[in-house]
Parts: structure tokens; sequence; C-alpha cells
């Protein structure tokens, strides 16, 4: 059951007692800057303490300024705004799957041993527009999507199996920039470059 928080959106993981003091800390520190009234801080710190998940908080503090935010953040040395997100995916005789819109985090390590997964970073929300993946496929098989507009670095290795290069290259100025590093024996890591998906 460890990889069920992974199959549920962001927001309805579980916040920590840690995460709602963090919001009101930045609730606080709003009040403390005039942004809110006294009732209405009295009003929304009642529901950061009622607050389950991360849904619940996140509108909280959707009209502060993310400055107040950011200025908490470095004091108290946590970043709420989002869960943290799944650093791995695993595909040991079955498969794993990351797409649609899902937060990644910096660095993401992927395994397919007798298995596969599919890693698409097209909507995918990345922490300060970077990420670094990590991919081993042994007899099995890794597909990862990049958006046209990223640059791409794949330095990945194939023994007796291949590692994609062709996607490398730069992208359109301001977009992301993902590295994509492994390994794959009797197996396959593929690196595809698509177009951002219309919603």
């Amino acid at each position: 059951m460890s990889d069920v928080p992974d199959r549920l959106p962001p927001g309805e993981l579980r916040a920590s007692d840690a995460d709602r003091e963090q919001v009101a800390e930045v609730l606080r520190a709003a009040a403390a800057e005039g942004r809110i009234e006294l009732p209405e801080l009295d009003d929304r710190l009642g529901r950061v303490y009622a607050a389950r998940t991360y849904a619940e908080l996140e509108p909280l503090t959707r009209d502060i300024p993310r400055a107040v935010g950011d200025a908490v953040a470095r004091r108290t040395g946590h970043d709420l705004d989002r869960p943290r997100p799944p650093r791995w995916g695993f595909g040991v005789l079955s498969g794993f799957d990351r797409r649609g819109r899902w937060v990644a985090p910096r660095s993401f390590q992927a395994v397919a041993f007798w298995g596969g997964g599919k890693i698409d970073l097209r909507e995918a929300q990345l922490d300060g527009n970077v990420i670094r993946v990590r991919a081993l496929a042994v007899m099995g098989g890794i597909e990862i999507v990049v958006p046209d507009d990223a640059d791409v670095s794949i330095t990945g290795v194939g023994l007796m199996g291949g590692f994609d290069q062709r996607a490398s290259g730069l992208g359109s100025p301001g977009g992301p920039r993902i590295t994509i590093t492994g390994f794959a024996l009797w197996g396959g890591v593929s690196v595809r470059r698509r177009g951002r998906p219309r919603r």
C-alpha cells in the first residue's frame, strides 16, 4: 500500500500539523502587514486547523502574494505550496504511470524490471522548471515523453538494449530543463518530444 499516495491528486493528500502551522504563519504575516483584518484572520485560522487535505489549505492563502509565503518559508524552513511529490516509479513485474497534471520533484528515479513505466512531463509541475530523471530498465521498458519546448540532455547507456538519445537538444527560451540519465540492460528507455496537450 506504500504507493497509494502516488495515485491521488496532490490536493487530496493529507496535510500534516507542520503544513497547517505553515499556512497559519502565512496568514499571521499577512495580517501583520494589513492584508487581512483580524476577524477574517480568526475565521481563516479556524479553517486552517480544521483542514485535513492540501486542497482545503490551498484556498486560504490563494489571495495572499507569494512573497509573503516565501518570507515565511525562509524563516521556518518549510515550503507549503505543494505536497512532497513522489520521487520514485517502480515497474517490477508490473508497471507505473506518471502523466497528466502531477507535481514532479527535481530528481525522479524510474525502475523497470520485467515490467514497464511511462513518464509524461508535458503537464507536470516542475520544481524550478528543472527535473533530472534517472531511468534503469532491466528486461523492461521505460517511455519518457518531454514537451517540445524543453532543453533535453540525455546521457543514458544501453547494453544489449537501447537508450534513445534522439530527443536531445535545445528547446524554446524559458522552456523546462530536463536531464535524463540511466542504464538499459536487455531492455529500453525511449524518449520522445511531443506538443503539450490542449485542454
